[in-house]
């Protein structure tokens, strides 16, 4: 599969919004109820928000050949990596190894320390196989719910 990586333009903000929804409804279905699901991707997103986060930060977005957005991931200037999600259907497909690489590249350009992150139980494994290390399990609420994550970092 051809793919381009590219910098995020706030035209792609729709997209992104979609794909995140999408994303964590099917993808993360296996690891959080839909009470969960709802509460971390509800119908209701404010994407003025995102787009305001997503330029603020170095945030890579891959498109596929006909130019559909399929992945997106981003860092901010402390060295955050805020989001690192991949359509269901190009899962497995080297997407989010992609988008970490050149996330990585950033961070080691920028001269960060380390690289903080709060993965889901789905991407969890993921990080640690690129030596993320577990630093806590956390409880974090979203929309009235509580979920699991993994606060991990990476040391450059």
């Amino acid at each position: 599969m051809k793919k381009t990586i590219r910098p995020y333009r706030s035209e792609d903000c729709d997209a992104i919004v979609q794909l995140f929804r999408e994303t964590v409804h099917s993808v993360n279905a296996k690891d959080y109820t839909k009470g969960l699901l709802d509460a971390w991707a509800p119908a209701q997103i404010d994407n003025a928000r995102w787009n305001s986060v997503l330029s603020a930060n170095f945030t890579i977005v891959v498109e596929s050949e006909d130019g559909t957005i399929i992945g997106f991931g981003d860092i901010d200037s402390t060295g955050y990596f805020d989001h690192l999600f991949v359509h269901r259907d190009f899962q497995g497909q080297h997407v989010a190894t992609s988008i970490a690489n050149a996330i990585e590249t950033f961070a080691r350009k920028k001269s960060f320390e380390r690289i903080t992150v709060a993965a889901s139980i789905t991407a969890k494994p993921f990080f640690e196989k690129r030596g993320y290390r577990i630093i806590k399990e956390q409880q974090v609420e979203r929309n009235g719910q509580v979920l699991t994550n993994y606060m991990m970092e990476f040391l450059m």
